[in-house]
């Protein structure tokens, strides 16, 4: 049976009703509400699904805040995700949202909704909230599932996400290949040689900058590269044009076994004066890889050998990457 019992300041006023909840087979429900009513809506929910059996322990969920158990998700299962570096951050950035201080049973769609609004307004851009979503998400679910808060109901589910800008089609034209090229052995031999990769193997940055000699296999019968750690986590090989191979076979080797000597930033650095030195303006680096993609379909390539090339997991994702052009389609119509 449940019983109520008034919480009192130093005065004597009452401030709150703690409810108790007892009944054989189950462990003592108590809860703290505002007012008698709520107390005695709360024990008569709690003792209805005793009685028919479908009474689930909500006090994990209702006694953990959002900052503790991103604290715990952090310590538990961070580590183990690809990208943790960045996954920490988005964690700590919930932990300081308002958000965090709610019982993670009382978290509502419209409470994440209000985060959003907020994250917009911070100018953060629709990918990045949808990460920081994504990273909600699965706590609730790790939470739920693993941690015994089985009552939990996912807020994030119930909200709209921010819609993703469409995708870029920036490919290179006219003569900007020659000019980028030209431009890339001006500042730094090595950044064409890179970025001549990138546009034939359709390789990203992080892993062209990765590659060791000991992944690089150019014999008569094989022409690839081994790709051990990729962004969605899943190895591949990548196979070499003729092109590729001249490029690789010309580079010196390095003592410490790494093909190249760039790192992100020098990259990046020496991309700018690039573009700059050319006279080409709105190309990212990352542009190569869409150009990349798009010349292995308009070299006959089918979609599934495609995406064994380039790493992508699923058709509408590849087709993000991919922009033909319509001259060279027309072409082959006839």
């Amino acid at each position: 049976m449940a019983s109520l019992t008034a919480r009192r300041d130093q005065d004597g006023n009452v401030i709150g009703w703690q409810a108790h909840v007892r009944k054989r087979g189950f462990p003592t429900q108590t809860k703290t509400c505002r007012t008698k009513k709520e107390a005695e809506a709360w024990a008569a929910v709690i003792e209805s699904e005793m009685t028919r059996g479908v009474w689930r322990d909500r006090s994990e969920a209702e006694g953990t805040t959002l900052r503790d158990a991103m604290a715990r998700y952090a310590l538990e299962v961070i580590p183990a995700k690809k990208g943790a570096r960045q996954e920490v951050l988005r964690a700590k950035d919930w932990q300081a949202r308002p958000l965090a201080q709610m019982f993670m049973a009382s978290i509502r769609g419209k409470d994440v909704a209000a985060a959003i609004k907020n994250m917009e307004s911070e100018a953060k851009g629709p990918n990045t909230i949808r990460l920081h979503l994504a990273l909600l998400s699965h706590l609730f679910t790790v939470a739920r599932t693993e941690w015994g808060m089985e009552t939990l109901v996912n807020p994030v589910e119930l909200v709209r996400r921010p819609r993703l800008p469409q995708s870029r089609e920036r490919r290179l034209i006219g003569d900007e290949e020659s000019l980028l090229l030209d431009a890339c052995r001006k500042v730094n031999p090595e950044l064409a040689a890179i970025v001549t990769v990138a546009i034939e193997t359709a390789m990203r940055q992080g892993e062209i900058l990765g590659m060791t000699w000991d992944n690089v296999t150019v014999t008569q019968k094989q022409r690839q590269i081994f790709l051990p750690d990729t962004k969605n986590g899943t190895a591949r090989w990548v196979p070499l044009s003729c092109k590729a191979v001249e490029v690789l076979q010309g580079l010196p080797r390095r003592m410490d076994g790494r093909v190249w000597g760039y790192t992100l930033t020098g990259v990046r650095r020496s991309w700018s004066r690039a573009l700059a030195h050319a006279g080409i303006e709105g190309l990212h680096f990352h542009d190569l890889r869409h150009e990349a993609t798009s010349r292995l379909f308009e070299k006959g390539f089918n979609p599934m050998e495609v995406s064994t090339i380039t790493g992508h997991k699923t058709l509408q994702v590849l087709k993000r990457y991919t922009h033909l052009k319509a001259e060279d389609l027309a072409k082959r119509l006839g």
